[in-house]
């Protein structure tokens, strides 16, 4: 059963050492983590390539010790420590091998693949090489994650037996506009991108908090109506016509767990893209868009309070992010999160995905540093990616139940 780590208590020196880190990829979500890296105390530069020059250009010119690489290619022929990669979803996984093959330690937007055989290969990478894989997964450090995890651990909730994982986002409420901006003229090709292979909100957070994994799946998926283009076999890169997809998952502890991923949904998500569900033998957790309960066999208890994100309201770097989409991008940490262990200089730094960025971004470094594993190192990576792979199988299958294969556990810590 994959054991998880225990968090860090005090922030890292910064006589610890520094490293200088490259980012691939200057759009929206990558600007949040030049910022974070560029206040970091053990980072000592910032290096930012993008296949648009003038975007590159444009957001190392917000930082003192940023500059711009011509390519990916020169950034891994180059002295730095480590690169970011911020690119389009497919395409994590071919630039994530290049750069441990080059010596780099890696940081990687989800998700880790597309393909079982490539989260095979990076493993296998980052076992040959030594170097450091981080999966940037933002539910891992949800509110309501980091209380379950803790929760679990103690035992309050008994033998977890069921447990749901939600990631509910309509395309009408800025994805669209994202496409748009990433994908270029072509972009519905794209935005048709299948709802499981982008599992890991929904999965991380729960297998963020249980001691399991994922060993089999049943999925079904719905064929998009909308006719606009998007989910259109015939125009989709993906060959993909689901919009939204319902799995349910064996788990490796006998406990089962569901997942949905949905892109056509009556649902406001920039309220709550993530939400999550777990019922125990002794208590149980529930979550919904407004409200966070806590049951045991006494007594039900409101504590949404615990899992509110106190608003940094920075919105001065979204200037081209779509309005439905800036609340991802401007949460602040809720009451949940032990920010003592962050660099003092987070204090004001922009925040986003429900107090996630900060503990991302210093998780990373901690672990270049330190020469410690990250807590989604690329053994979890795999747990969180790899089960929506086979449920977008299962889904194409008409349902069938199918195997999810055993990458390991990974490092004790």
């Amino acid at each position: 059963m994959p054991e998880l780590p225990p968090e860090p208590t005090e922030p890292l020196n910064p006589e610890a050492g520094t490293i200088s880190i490259g980012i691939v990829g200057a759009g929206q979500f990558s600007r949040s983590f030049a910022t974070l890296w560029d206040r970091h105390p053990n980072v000592s530069r910032i290096e930012i390539t993008d296949l648009l020059p003038e975007r590159a250009h444009a957001l190392a010119e917000r930082y003192e010790h940023a500059s711009v690489a011509d390519s990916f290619e020169q950034m891994l022929d180059s002295d730095l420590d480590a690169v970011a990669i911020f690119t389009q979803r497919w395409t994590h996984a071919p630039l994530v091998l290049a750069a441990l093959e080059a010596g780099k330690h890696v940081y990687s937007a989800v998700p880790m693949a597309t393909e079982l055989t490539d989260i095979e290969a990076i493993i296998a990478a980052v076992e040959r090489t030594g170097l450091t894989y981080m999966m940037g997964e933002t539910s891992y450090y949800n509110p309501a994650t980091v209380f379950l995890r803790r929760k679990i651990a103690e035992g309050a909730l008994g033998r977890v037996f069921y447990s749901e994982g939600d990631y509910v986002h309509d395309m009408d409420l800025g994805f669209y506009d994202a496409y748009a901006y990433s994908g270029g003229e072509n972009w519905k090709a794209t935005a048709s991108y299948p709802p499981m292979l982008y599992p890991t909100h929904a999965i991380g957070g729960v297998l963020g908090a249980l001691p399991a994994r994922a060993v089999s799946v049943s999925c079904l998926g719905v064929e998009d109506d909308r006719d606009d283009g998007v989910f259109d076999r015939e125009i989709s890169q993906f060959d993909n016509n689901f919009s939204n997809a319902s799995a349910l998952f064996e788990l490796s502890d006998g406990g089962a767990m569901r997942t949905n991923e949905m892109r056509r949904v009556g649902y406001p998500s920039p309220i709550r893209e993530s939400r999550f569900r777990f019922f125990g033998t002794e208590a149980s957790f529930e979550q919904l868009a407004h409200q966070s309960v806590w049951h045991d066999k006494e007594s039900s208890r409101d504590i949404s309070a615990d899992f509110v994100p106190i608003r940094s309201g920075d919105e001065s770097e979204l200037e081209d992010v779509a309005p439905a989409l800036r609340e991802a991008f401007t949460s602040g940490s809720a009451p949940v999160h032990d920010r003592t262990r962050l660099p003092a200089c987070y204090a004001d730094a922009p925040n986003g995905h429900e107090g996630s960025h900060h503990f991302l971004a210093d998780d990373f470094v901690r672990a270049v540093v330190t020469g410690q594993h990250p807590p989604v190192h690329a053994w979890r990576a795999a747990h969180f990616t790899a089960p929506g792979i086979v449920a977008h199988a299962s889904a194409r299958a008409g349902g069938e139940r199918l195997t999810i294969p055993d990458f390991g556990d990974g490092p004790r810590h």
